[in-house]
């Protein structure tokens, strides 16, 4: 398969991948009705650890701090405000399209504390990315609770700093990633939850079919399909031609929020999300040509 795009089965993955993470933002909508954001992240990280700890190795002594940083950084805080940020804002659109510039977020993190350099091309798409932001942010939509901005772009600086931590584990396999900062991060988010979260685990104990099924549906089809997959896919490969397809995740999650949560996107978001968005390419592009690849943002 060649660089210039991916094609038959590849394709379909890929396209199934944004659809996934895409479907996720609405189903956790749903399930944020009636359960708290960190225990309804709890949920899924205990779903995702009984998945996975068949699978799992333990990682070398030497790579425990480290990964416990990750996990506490993607899989608590990460999570945690990502899901916040989400009930706050009441919309799937501004949620799904903030959340991407982790990605300029982890280029400027990798600039300044591994000495990482970059182009001026990636520097144009880090600029547009934030510029983008800025125009988002005067969206009637986003300005109805501006509080839900500011929670999400913290949430996308946590997984930017995981991003830039994942770069130096070493001997750790995807699963082992993944279920380990499932298994860890499980009781930071419940004691979250039962100091910050009153009343959560009665919530919990009454919670209907369709918050638990968000919780699998994001437990097996975001965590373990999507970004199993993903990893799969940039092994056959590079990683320039399989990033740009990760975009159309946030796109699919305005269309689902317009279609299916009454979400009224302005001018200016949709102005702010293509810069956003656009920027957000040209820098995935411009780390393709390096052959590194940027773990994508579980989304959400």
């Amino acid at each position: 398969m060649t660089a210039t795009g991916l094609r038959g089965r590849d394709l379909v993955l890929v396209l199934l991948i944004c659809l996934f993470w895409a479907t996720n933002f609405l189903t956790s909508a749903h399930a944020l009705r009636e359960v708290p954001p960190f225990l309804f992240t709890a949920m899924r990280m205990g779903l995702l650890a009984v998945l996975l700890v068949g699978f799992m190795r333990v990682p070398p002594r030497a790579q425990w701090k480290r990964l416990f940083a990750v996990a506490m950084l993607n899989g608590v805080l990460h999570f945690g405000t990502s899901f916040l940020a989400l009930k706050l804002a009441g919309n799937l659109s501004s949620p799904a399209i903030v959340t991407q510039v982790y990605v300029p977020m982890s280029v400027l993190l990798a600039w300044w504390w591994l000495g990482e350099r970059f182009g001026w091309r990636t520097g144009v798409g880090v600029a547009i990315s934030f510029a983008g932001v800025l125009v988002l942010g005067f969206d009637p939509m986003v300005l109805a609770q501006p509080a839900a901005l500011f929670v999400m772009m913290g949430s996308s600086l946590m997984v930017a700093i995981g991003t830039v931590l994942m770069r130096g584990l070493k001997d750790v396999r995807m699963v082992d990633q993944q279920g380990w900062t499932a298994v860890l991060s499980l009781l930071p988010l419940l004691a979250i939850s039962a100091l910050f979260e009153p009343g959560s685990f009665a919530s919990l104990r009454d919670a209907s079919w369709i918050a638990w099924g968000a919780a699998v549906y994001a437990a097996v089809f975001s965590s373990l399909l999507g970004h199993g997959v993903f990893y799969w896919l940039v092994q056959r490969h590079p990683v320039a031609t399989v990033t740009p397809y990760l975009l159309l995740t946030p796109v699919l999650a305005v269309l689902l929020g317009i279609l299916f949560w009454g979400d009224r996107p302005g001018l200016a978001l949709w102005i702010g999300g293509a810069m956003v968005l656009g920027g957000v390419l040209v820098v995935a592009l411009r780390a393709g040509v390096r052959q590194r690849p940027l773990p994508p943002a579980e989304e959400l």
